[in-house]
């Protein structure tokens, strides 16, 4: 058995804003190939490169855990969420698209056993650009653009629990505190 780390909360890479990737090569390749590897092997939906104590503007997501026959819109066609899966966003940006929020419940793999529930845009659009640097847009709505607004937090230094309530934050209190004086990693098992 093997594990992985990721960078816990209290690592000061977690709070710095992620700089714009301007080189498309082999190393932002492996880079990805090891980001997705980690998100699987700790169970996670996505993983932005400063929770690998990289300070560069890349995300990856899969949602193909969880069932969805949802749609989105890529390069202004309309296909199945399954078929961007997984989606790696180079320097990405959202909007929202209407001013609709959803509270739901979130975790992340840099903070273990604390959730929260924070307010999020239901729909969004994204520009970004994949692991050749071809730039994209893409709209998408519900877990999906959840995830990317929370994975897109982590590159500007912001934290789901800088979002949740203040009593959420009040009732997750010991743990943050415990997580952030070990600061460091977090070691997740691989069982592959």
């Amino acid at each position: 058995m093997t594990s992985v780390q990721i960078c816990a909360y209290g690592a000061p890479v977690l709070r710095k804003k992620a700089v714009h990737v301007k080189q498309f090569d082999k190393r932002l390749q492996e880079q990805v190939d090891r980001m997705l590897q980690i998100m699987y092997s700790a169970k996670g939906i996505g993983l932005a490169a400063p929770q690998m104590g990289e300070t560069q503007q890349v995300v990856v997501i899969d949602l193909q855990m969880e069932p969805n026959n949802e749609m989105v819109t890529l390069d202004d066609k309309p296909i199945p969420l399954q078929l961007v899966q997984p989606l790696v966003l180079v320097n990405p940006s959202f909007y929202p698209v209407g001013d609709i929020l959803t509270l739901g419940k979130e975790g992340c793999l840099s903070i273990p056993n604390v959730c929260g529930h924070v307010n999020r845009y239901l729909k969004i659009f994204v520009k970004y650009q994949d692991i050749e640097g071809t730039s994209h847009e893409l709209t998408c709505e519900r877990l999906l653009a959840r995830c990317i607004q929370h994975e897109v937090d982590h590159l500007n230094g912001i934290l789901f629990v800088d979002r949740i309530s203040k009593t959420e934050r009040k009732e997750n209190a010991a743990t943050l505190k415990a997580l952030k004086v070990c600061g460091g990693l977090i070691k997740y098992e691989n069982i592959q």
